[in-house]
């Protein structure tokens, strides 16, 4: 057993703290390296670990009726430091889990520093450890120095783009211009929603679509993830391409029961309530452009934004290639890589990485084999698809179509999420019970 040999977590986000913690739990000695506050990415700014760059990252929380809200219970069965922090500094948002990103972020933090087996180095990391057992989890912004070891040991490296949505001022919203409601009825008012007529929805997509974007340095190839295209990207994709996306009035009416020709919903970005997010408004326009173009959406025509929308480059491997369905180096099975930078896409997904890396590179410091990739859970099918041939690899999120079938023909598709749900969770429990005795037991 090499279980006093410790562990190197290379990254602060939600993957590298999600594996210290759990390492850290079990005994393991870990030395967390994460280059913040000394140098920051484009797209971070706290000095804290484990930030995020918008309050609703971790999506739906419907265990039974959504794979994201599914994956989230997987990782409470073992235990996982993000769920728990997510859990506790949440914010109203109907069935998201929505949080406050400051408490959040503070929340692991804290966890992190009063854990005794964790030791804090505040350095930028510039190769891959060649010795002992470590977790690299620098995220989709890789420093640059980084990114180019990976390139050079590995080649074919790919490149795709991520972009974070502007928030607003509470109190500069003209809520004469709003009404308050849920899509469909569900939750408990969380959203703000500004509807816009046929007339101010036309003028605002010709504006859209005209509007200088910001050039994206360094990068000429432009590979849009599907998962985080930028609103005018969308929009340049034809005239009511919006009004089908994130500006979709369907399952919204307003205190007279009427529906809008279109519809901006705005989401609480802290707990506080003094700052909202534009829902779906990811955009890489330059910032004078976002507030010209922005505040020509009536509730928000003297709006004040507090954080304009930004655009940064995001890195993954070309894991089929690179790493076992445990998320080590096929070369070497001592060196995982968790996060994003796997081919997992969302928060959510890039901790659960990192818990399931940390959990076999536990287990093999204790000299047990690491756990099958069971694509019977959320979590499994992930680490399964990132590490199954692929001629084509992009990044996967959360969804039923990485699942097994269930072997059963069932219709209702409410039913058949349910269905999916009880099986997860069932092996997730046994395998958490098996892993414990396995690692606890020693």
């Amino acid at each position: 057993m090499e279980k006093e040999a410790g562990v190197k977590v290379i990254g602060g986000g939600l993957a590298g703290c999600e594996a210290a913690y759990y390492l850290a739990s079990h005994g393991i000695g870990v030395t967390l390296v994460e280059m913040k506050p000394q140098k920051f990415t484009p797209a971070h700014s706290d000095k804290n670990l484990c930030e995020l760059v918008c309050s609703n990252s971790l999506k739906s929380n419907d265990v039974y009726g959504n794979a994201c809200g599914l994956l989230k219970e997987e990782m409470r069965v073992f235990g996982s430091l993000v769920i728990e922090a997510a859990d506790a500094t949440r914010v109203p948002a109907g069935g998201a889990l929505a949080v406050d990103r400051y408490a959040f972020s503070s929340y692991v933090t804290e966890k992190l520093h009063a854990q005794k087996n964790i030791r804090f180095v505040c350095a930028e990391q510039e190769d891959i450890p060649e010795e002992g057992f470590a977790i690299v989890a620098t995220g989709p912004l890789t420093s640059e120095k980084f990114a180019a070891r990976l390139a050079e040991r590995f080649g074919g490296n790919l490149f795709f783009y991520d972009a974070a949505a502007p928030i607003v001022s509470a109190s500069s919203i003209d809520y004469e211009k709003t009404f308050t409601a849920d899509r469909y009825g569900k939750g408990e008012g969380d959203y703000v929603n500004c509807p816009m007529n046929k007339e101010e929805y036309e003028a605002f997509v010709d504006a859209l679509t005209g509007a200088e974007r910001a050039v994206v340095r360094d990068f000429d190839k432009r590979d849009v993830f599907d998962g985080c295209m930028p609103v005018e990207i969308m929009a340049s994709r034809g005239k009511d391409t919006l009004r089908f996306g994130m500006l979709k009035p369907v399952g919204l009416y307003d205190a007279d029961g009427r529906r809008p020709y279109a519809v901006l919903q705005l989401r609480k970005e802290n707990c506080e309530g003094t700052a909202y997010n534009l829902v779906g408004f990811q955009t890489n326009l330059k910032f004078p452009e976002q507030k010209r173009v922005f505040s020509m959406i009536p509730a928000l025509k003297n709006a004040e934004f507090l954080r304009y929308g930004v655009m940064h480059r995001n890195t993954f491997l070309n894991a089929p290639h690179i790493l076992s369905s445990d998320y080590s180096l096929k070369e070497d099975g001592k060196v995982f890589f968790a996060g994003q930078m796997t081919g997992v896409e969302g928060y959510v997904e890039s901790a659960a990485s990192g818990l399931w890396a940390a959990v076999n590179c536990a287990r093999k410091l204790f000299g047990k084999e690491s756990l099958p990739a069971d694509t019977r859970t959320v979590i499994g099918a992930l680490a399964a698809y990132i590490s199954a041939p692929n001629a084509d690899f992009q990044p996967m999120n959360a969804n039923y179509g990485v699942l097994s079938p269930l072997g059963e023909e069932i219709r209702d598709k409410a039913i058949k999420k349910k269905r999916f749900a009880e099986r997860s969770l069932e092996i997730m429990r046994g395998t958490f019970a098996r892993t414990e005795e396995d690692l606890c037991g020693m």
